[in-house]
């Protein structure tokens, strides 16, 4: 799996090989990233999740419709404390 398979993505093992190629993007070229601390990753994410409805609108993701909100929030929980 690469960050372009994204559209692949329909199990956990899937999500946690995104995630690996996410992390492995950033140790490799944290060049290309806009944010590239905890503090304005999240802050990024936060604005982008209230945002969705126009991300929604213009791209016309239907994936983006209906997803499981709680699912992601356990896994950002999940992520602070899992070691």
């Amino acid at each position: 799996m690469t960050l372009d398979d994204i559209d692949k993505i329909t199990t956990k093992d899937d999500f946690a090989c995104f995630v690996e190629k996410l992390r492995d993007h950033l140790q490799q070229s944290p060049e290309e990233w806009e944010n590239v601390t905890l503090e304005s990753f999240l802050e990024a994410m936060e604005a982008w999740v209230r945002d969705i409805d126009g991300y929604i609108a213009n791209s016309g993701d239907k994936d983006a419709v209906n997803p499981s909100w709680r699912t992601f929030a356990k896994v950002l929980q999940a992520a602070s404390i899992y070691e």
